[in-house]
């Protein structure tokens, strides 16, 4: 087989395995309304992959090559299992790696301690990508019950951009998610190849125009220290700073805290919120197993 008939299958390869996946299959919200073709549309794959959708358009009409960590997005996104994968990097004239096995992210037990004696300060534990690994209940009382989210989505960053209820915790939303984007850029500087991390790029970038848009800018921070303010059901209005303790053995993980300055509303506030959290209405304390 030539060097085009190659290409020509490799087209024909990626659009009938796109067609065998539906929105919800990728975690692309389903619209409900009638799709023209089946499965995946190809500028769903492409923002998936972060590559364009005419990029994506020519490599399914076999007029242009796919670098090795392009494949590597494609593999992932259309889920292919490794014979496929091994096929598809065969077509595209790659040598094909084996991909990176991660270890799944457990919270550490020195920072669960810590967390656990944090009865009156909301606390959580982030791991790669601004996942929630950890939380008190506290934290629970005043963001959102951690424990009705799947382990997969329960990500910090997600949370801000599709959860209507955490969105409307911030006031100065926009400013809270620029910098979610800005966190995670730094996030994929230390892992570009985490497919994780890829998908929920692509499945942002699918769901929010401002996601797309400040991503694309390539703006980057660090988690440190800073002050929210919150807009509470319960509470009512906080102004709370922030910090970071970074895990010195486990660089990954991060607890970040809320509190107030005593003698201040909001720290009336979330004394207010410990009570209503230890009466049992808030969440009680959860860890992912």
């Amino acid at each position: 087989m030539d060097r085009h008939a190659h290409h020509s299958e490799l087209g024909a390869f990626l659009k009938a395995r796109r067609m065998e996946l539906s929105p919800s299959a990728v975690g692309l919200p389903d619209t409900g309304g009638r799709r023209r073709v089946k499965g995946l549309r190809r500028e769903e794959v492409a923002l998936l992959a972060s590559i364009s959708t005419d990029y994506y358009t020519r490599l399914e009409q076999g007029r242009r090559q796919a670098s090795q960590p392009v494949l590597d997005s494609l593999a992932r996104i259309l889920q292919l299992d490794d014979d496929e994968r091994a096929y598809m990097f065969e077509l595209a004239g790659k040598e094909a790696t084996r991909p990176r096995r991660r270890v799944t992210q457990r919270v550490h037990p020195q920072l669960q301690r810590l967390l656990d004696e944090l009865v009156a300060v909301p606390a959580m534990v982030l791991g790669r990508r601004m996942d929630v690994l950890a939380w008190n209940p506290m934290a629970a009382a005043l963001v959102t019950d951690f424990a009705r989210i799947p382990e997969k989505q329960r990500n910090y960053v997600r949370l801000v951009f599709t959860d209507p209820a955490v969105r409307a915790l911030y006031p100065e939303w926009e400013s809270v998610a620029h910098t979610c984007v800005a966190q995670l850029r730094m996030e994929a500087a230390r892992d570009p190849k985490d497919p994780r991390l890829t998908a929920l790029v692509g499945e942002l970038s699918v769901r929010d125009e401002d996601f797309r848009r400040w991503w694309g800018a390539h703006h980057v921070a660090i988690r440190g220290m800073g002050t929210k303010v919150f807009r509470h059901p319960v509470a009512g209005d906080l102004t709370l700073d922030w910090d970071t303790l970074t895990c010195a053995t486990n660089p990954d993980q991060q607890l970040v805290t809320w509190t107030a300055e005593p003698g201040t509303p909001s720290h009336d506030g979330l004394r207010f919120l410990s009570s209503w959290a230890a009466s049992g209405v808030g969440s009680e304390a959860e860890t992912t197993h």
